[in-house]
């Protein structure tokens, strides 16, 4: 185990960090703001359209699910920038790979709330 702050302390600390991270994607990631203001106007949406507690966590997951992936392909962007600013194949691969995993998780949201308003309104 690595030392530091056990218990609270830790909860505390990394709470804090996970706010930070919070703030600087927000601050400097221009699809998660885009996919942050979609997600804050689907969610309320989602308590409406779905019918019960497994609809609802579908739509409300889909919608976080986006967010999470979005953030891990920030941070994976942020990585590579760091690196330096050339062009190296391996870079580029890795920043593809993980736009392709927040289109996926995008394609996702959508069918998951295509076929649960399909449900609701045409079934």
């Amino acid at each position: 185990m690595k030392p530091g702050h056990r218990g609270w302390r830790h909860l505390i600390h990394s709470t804090h960090y996970s706010l930070k991270g919070l703030r600087a994607a927000f601050r400097n990631e221009a699809a998660f703001r885009q996919e942050l203001g979609l997600c804050l106007v689907l969610l309320p949406l989602a308590l409406w359209l779905g019918q019960g507690p497994v609809e609802w966590i579908l739509l409300v997951g889909s919608c976080l699910l986006v967010l999470i992936v979005e953030l891990l392909n920030s941070a994976i962007e942020s990585v590579v920038d760091r690196i330096g600013p050339e062009r190296h194949e391996l870079s580029g691969r890795a920043k593809d790979i993980g736009s392709a995993a927040v289109m996926l998780a995008l394609l996702l949201a959508g069918l998951t709330w295509a076929l649960i308003a399909w449900q609701r309104f045409f079934a």
